[in-house]
């Protein structure tokens, strides 16, 4: 018997790679939209004591809260030696602590376990035990179980699908979304919907693999579907064609989202920056000013990327650095580490030493490199080599080669001191 569908069918994918590419405009398919709306997206014993003796209080056990005293296998052991059947619930607390700590070999003893109790798994279970075998590392089990599985529903594909991705299996992660376009129908007749996270997950797959043409069709699959307002969605396009180096399509995907929000204004940023456009992104940010969008730490740390690159001695960069002041995020590491690094390009040394010393996270060793290169920079190799010093004393390692430029620096003649 022929199961139909009113779903449009989706585009067949091919499995060509498309090599990066500057700025070009790609041909988006479009479609009128449907009116169909698809989502995508683990005995006591008495003390012995004198009575004319003081008792001595007995000092107090300290518990790691990351290993508990119980573990999986003493209570599958206990449970089996009383001869009671472990109901579902009690499996499921063991899935979620399992998945928490993702641990390999508890998740398989977990999964032979129920294969040979006589419980009769539900798909919300049979989900949860699955999450638990992709989240710590089982793809062998998890994939004999997907493949036993009579009934799949978009928690079982989302699981599976981002599990590959997470674990750098990308072509297995494209070979199960391609799986799962014969289930489409199924899904949604059942009233299912794809969520947002399995496209993305497909899109970043894309990326890895430098596979254009499938992520375009997926783009072209969603307008079809007319599901291109998601943000999630939206902004992993804009990070996708910046990927590629696509701007136009980027920008196109960014003009029809209606409310964008800060990830997708700065995925737009960080694509400017990407492709060496510092003035873009420098006016992508004006923009994000006057729109009063609010900003985040990347936003500032990607735009303090293009300042450094600017002809300006500093002046936007300046300006960036009291706009993170006034939402108060001039205090994040990955802020300040790009003051720094912004700083330190310019010369701005004592700028940058403000920066560094007002920092909270002193193990950052981010922003340490990022000092010790705005000395070496600019020829400070007694300043630099008192930085080295101090970060052997904070318990860092610095990297050898930044080791051997400071001694570059302080063999070569022209070793300049910073201004007092």
């Amino acid at each position: 018997m022929e199961v139909t569908s009113s779903y449009p069918k989706p585009p067949l994918f091919h499995t060509n790679t498309t090599p990066r590419n500057s700025k070009k405009s790609l041909p988006i398919p479009t479609h009128p939209i449907s009116n169909t709306s698809l989502q995508f997206q683990l005995p006591l014993h008495k003390p012995h004591y004198k009575i004319h003796q003081p008792i001595k209080p007995q000092p107090k056990k300290t518990t790691n809260a990351s290993s508990p005293s119980c573990t999986i296998s003493d209570v599958l052991r206990l449970m089996d030696s009383l001869g009671i059947d472990i109901p579902v619930d009690t499996y499921v607390s063991l899935f979620k602590e399992c998945t928490e700590f993702r641990d390999p070999l508890k998740a398989v003893e977990l999964y032979n376990h129920i294969c040979k109790s006589d419980v009769v798994p539900t798909l919300p279970l049979l989900n949860r035990l699955l999450l638990m075998l992709v989240s710590c590392g089982c793809f062998e089990h998890a994939r004999q179980l997907f493949d036993k599985m009579r009934m799949r529903n978009s928690k079982s594909w989302a699981a599976m699908i981002a599990g590959c991705v997470e674990n750098g299996e990308y072509e297995g992660a494209l070979r199960l979304f391609m799986e799962m376009q014969s289930e489409v129908g199924n899904l949604c007749k059942c009233g299912d919907v794809i969520d947002d996270g399995i496209l993305v997950c497909v899109l970043k797959a894309c990326v890895e693999l430098m596979n254009l043409e499938l992520g375009k069709q997926i783009h072209g699959w969603l307008l079809k579907l007319g599901n291109c307002e998601s943000l999630a969605l939206s902004s992993f396009l804009i990070k996708f064609y910046g990927e590629f180096g696509y701007l136009e399509s980027a920008d196109d995907v960014f003009d029809h989202v209606p409310r964008c929000n800060t990830v997708v204004w700065t995925a737009r940023i960080g694509n400017l920056c990407k492709e060496e456009e510092f003035e873009g992104a420098l006016r992508i940010f004006r923009e994000m000013v006057r729109e009063g969008v609010k900003k985040n730490s990347f936003t500032f740390s990607s735009v303090l990327k293009a300042c450094g690159k600017l002809s300006d001695a500093g002046c936007c960069g300046r300006q960036v650095h009291a706009s993170s002041v006034k939402v108060g995020l001039d205090t994040d590491g990955y802020v300040q580490c790009s003051l720094i690094d912004m700083y330190g390009k310019y010369g701005l040394l004592r700028d940058a030493l403000r920066v560094f010393n007002a920092r909270e996270d002193k193990s950052n060793i981010a922003c340490w490199n990022a000092m010790l290169m705005g000395f070496i920079q600019h020829g400070c190799g007694v300043e630099a080599m008192k930085l080295l010093y101090e970060m052997k004393e904070a318990g860092l390692q610095p990297h050898e080669s930044l080791i051997n430029e400071v001694l570059f620096v302080c063999g070569s003649s022209n070793i300049e001191k910073m201004d007092a």
